[in-house]
């Protein structure tokens, strides 16, 4: 598509109802902006009139917290706020990206994908490469202007949201468009395990590849069930707010690494791999040997693991059968299972420093006293973001409330967007 051509087309009100599926109602022209101004950074920096225009959206959990990783059930979806992409193919050996963001401006050899260890947005890029050939897919050069609204080492997938983008990019112009979304987050999964060190799971690349609300059941992670979950959060009275209690979660990877580790050492105890494979009562009747194996921690994160699975199927049959008090009893449960048993409200290497702890309490101080919502930690934990299921007709109450009492520009008002990772040039009416 011309870049004249495409930004005429953004601008005409007939793509209006597209912009609203993305962003909601209340963001169309906000959102039309960004990619006209990203469009323009494009041909500024690449000077070429031929583009296409992708999107991919940070994510919300709504139950599984650290399932995933132990071969469990998780509900997630897939978010207003994202990382869209100017991009065009370069025909040459090398990809070079913009990131307006992070203000870089790279180029890789696509022959030279050795990882340099050190944790960046250069050594995640390669290893997204990398997996795309491992996988047996096609890598050619192309170049990308890449902007994102989604908060950062916060809880609601920056990264996966940057990956499963670059995973359009690259099924899109060399690939046919062929690569299911379940291929997209395995690529992903890949290079944050092996080029970054990240012992991660496939939910946030799975949320953000796919769109909407979904179910996933990792029982067998090569072949995860996914099933979508149709339900309107503002149709039914709520809003999910996500609240910044303002530190970032980007030294944390230890924390996170020893929840599956320690799993792990649950289940193999009982000569399993994964806790999925697993149950209560396993543990019950042989606790007091297993406590002379691994610490009271791995237990207690065990237990989370087997309860919230199960919780996850209670939260899609109240969702199914619009049992809303009954879903956001599970919302709750699921959150107090997180702070108690799993333990990933606050780190112990810095116990002085709870934001999380803090967030929640306050909600719930405001959720007793309207009498509705539900609250809980959000993603990795330890550090970032908690999730507020608020009464629509509360919503600014409470944000002013949480805004006053804890951290200015905090709170983040959610839309679920219907659309993961996709090629928007392709969905524009011209």
């Amino acid at each position: 598509m011309k870049v004249d051509e495409c930004i005429k087309s953004i601008r005409e009100t007939k793509n209006d109802r597209l912009f609203g599926e993305l962003y909601g109602k209340n963001q169309i022209q906000e959102n039309k902006d960004r990619y006209v101004e990203a469009i323009e950074g494009f041909r500024k920096r690449f000077n070429r009139e031929e583009i296409e225009l992708f999107s991919s959206p940070g994510r919300v959990e709504l139950g599984g917290n650290h399932t995933d990783h132990n071969n469990g059930k998780v509900l997630a979806g897939s978010i207003s706020l994202d990382c869209i992409g100017v991009s065009s193919p370069n025909f040459s050996n090398h990809i070079t990206i913009v990131s307006e963001n992070y203000q870089l401006d790279f180029t890789i050899e696509i022959d030279n994908l050795s990882c340099n260890q050190e944790g960046n947005t250069i050594d995640l890029v390669k290893g997204i490469l990398a997996g795309f050939r491992e996988s047996g897919y096609k890598v050619e050069g192309f170049d990308a202007y890449v902007t994102s609204n989604v908060i950062s080492a916060a809880g609601v997938s920056s990264s996966a949201s940057f990956e499963m983008l670059l995973c359009a990019i690259v099924d899109h112009f060399f690939n046919d468009g062929k690569i299911s979304k379940v291929e997209y987050a395995k690529i992903g999964k890949y290079a944050e395990n092996n080029f970054w060190n990240k012992s991660s799971g496939l939910l946030d690349q799975m949320a953000c590849a796919v769109g909407g609300i979904i179910n996933i059941d990792f029982k067998n992670e090569s072949y995860p069930v996914v099933k979508q979950v149709k339900v309107d959060f503002e149709q039914a009275g709520y809003k999910i707010i996500i609240v910044n209690t303002g530190k970032g979660h980007a030294d944390l990877s230890e924390e996170y690494s020893l929840i599956p580790k320690e799993m792990g050492q649950v289940a193999v105890f009982f000569g399993k791999q994964v806790c999925a494979e697993i149950e209560l009562k396993d543990i019950l009747n042989n606790l007091g040997e297993l406590r002379k194996k691994v610490s009271d921690r791995a237990i207690l994160r065990a237990i989370h693991f087997l309860n919230e699975n199960k919780r996850v199927d209670k939260q899609v049959e109240s969702l199914d059968t619009g049992s809303w008090d009954k879903f956001l009893e599970y919302i709750r449960e699921s959150g107090d299972s997180s702070w108690e048993l799993l333990q990933n409200c606050y780190s112990v290497a810095n116990s002085n420093e709870q934001g999380i702890p803090i967030a929640l309490a306050l909600t719930k101080v405001f959720l007793s006293q309207i009498g509705k919502g539900s609250c809980r930690v959000h993603g990795g934990g330890f550090a970032g973001v908690i999730m507020a299921i608020v009464p629509i007709e509360s919503a600014e109450k409470y944000i002013q409330f949480m805004e006053n009492c804890f951290l200015k520009h905090s709170t983040y008002p959610m839309f679920i967007r219907p659309y993961g990772s996709i090629n928007v040039s392709k969905m524009l009416s011209l």
